[in-house]
């Protein structure tokens, strides 16, 4: 099925069949989610922020087990650089293991992309600024993703939204692209690829399928979230974060003291599905998604949908070419 998009860069890149990317959320993008993603045809990324290599290899070899088709890994190079012993056990593992794509976000991709290139693995680099692009391709990485203000989880301080900041970043950049925030569908990708990407990731939309790890109640929580439905608040010292606007989330904008602290997130909202009291990372996409769906069934009505909308485009043309010759 490769046909399909011929040419793509991403595809080469990544060997899957679809330029559709799963985000590497922390303790979610693990092997559930990301084996099914990588079997529905996109490419699976799994997280490492645990930065815990008995948790990595375990939830490596269940992907391997679970399919034989491509998938990455992601470095998370804040997280990484908390413990460098365990950092440089986990880019080691990575190669040895060969891995073929990865990952890396949260801090400068100049840290590893030599040692990564060296030894044969695509490295893409996530961005929120054209700034910090040029500064990864710099680097020497070989795509970027770039993420939109749109997107969930931890955001940067200057906020710019994916229609503006992908089209600023094609225009001085002439690596592959990934848009990453804001898409949900056929529809969406197809507007980011008008914007010059190469292919799209998705986070809150898998987060929201039958195969996430997650409690029910915040795949429906973010089914239920509107157009306002998420916000977001600071996350000091330098950050940002996208979240549900829930109880705990309204609380802590305004600033309330004698609220109690938010539950910890894995094991009062991922384990035991207490919305309310938690605030769970979800990008304004919440908005667009209006059912739990398998996996497969997103990636492929995402593929559909995409070349759908490519064919109403193309077919605005003979009619405007028709309109200019018989005035």
């Amino acid at each position: 099925m490769t046909e399909m998009f011929g040419g793509n860069r991403l595809v080469a890149h990544t060997g899957a069949r679809y330029p559709i990317l799963q985000a590497p959320m922390t303790w979610i993008a693990r092997a559930q989610l990301t084996a099914a993603v990588s079997a529905a045809g996109g490419l699976g990324i799994m997280e490492t922020s645990s930065v815990d290599l008995g948790i990595t290899r375990r939830e490596f070899e269940a992907i391997r087990a679970a399919t034989d088709r491509p998938f990455g890994v992601n470095l998370p190079i804040l997280f990484l650089r908390q413990n460098e012993e365990m950092e440089r056990a986990i880019i080691d593992w990575v190669i040895e293991h060969g891995v073929r794509f990865v990952t890396t976000s949260a801090g400068n991709p100049r840290r590893h992309v030599e040692q990564l290139k060296e030894a044969g693995v695509i490295v893409y680099h996530a961005v929120p600024t054209l700034d910090a692009a040029l500064k990864a391709e710099d680097a020497g990485v070989d795509g970027l993703i770039v993420e939109g203000a749109e997107s969930g989880g931890i955001r940067n301080q200057e906020e710019v939204n994916s229609f503006v900041l992908l089209q600023a970043v094609r225009e001085r950049v002439d690596l592959p692209i990934v848009a990453a925030g804001g898409i949900v569908d056929g529809r969406g990708m197809a507007a980011a690829m008008a914007l010059g990407a190469d292919g799209i990731a998705m986070g809150t939309r898998f987060v929201a399928s039958v195969e996430s790890p997650v409690h029910q109640n915040y795949k429906e929580a973010i089914v239920d979230a509107g157009a306002d439905g998420t916000m977001m608040l600071p996350r000091p010292p330098r950050a940002k974060f996208r979240t549900l606007k829930t109880r705990a989330a309204l609380a802590a904008a305004a600033n309330e003291e004698a609220v109690a602290p938010p539950r910890n997130l894995i094991d009062g909202l991922y384990i035991e599905g207490d919305v309310e009291n938690t605030m769970g990372t979800a990008g304004q996409s919440s908005a667009l998604i209006h059912e739990v769906k398998a996996v497969q069934s997103i990636v492929e009505e995402t593929v559909q949908g995409f070349w759908r909308e490519i064919e109403r485009l193309a077919a605005m043309r003979p009619a405007a070419e028709h309109k200019r010759n018989h005035p």
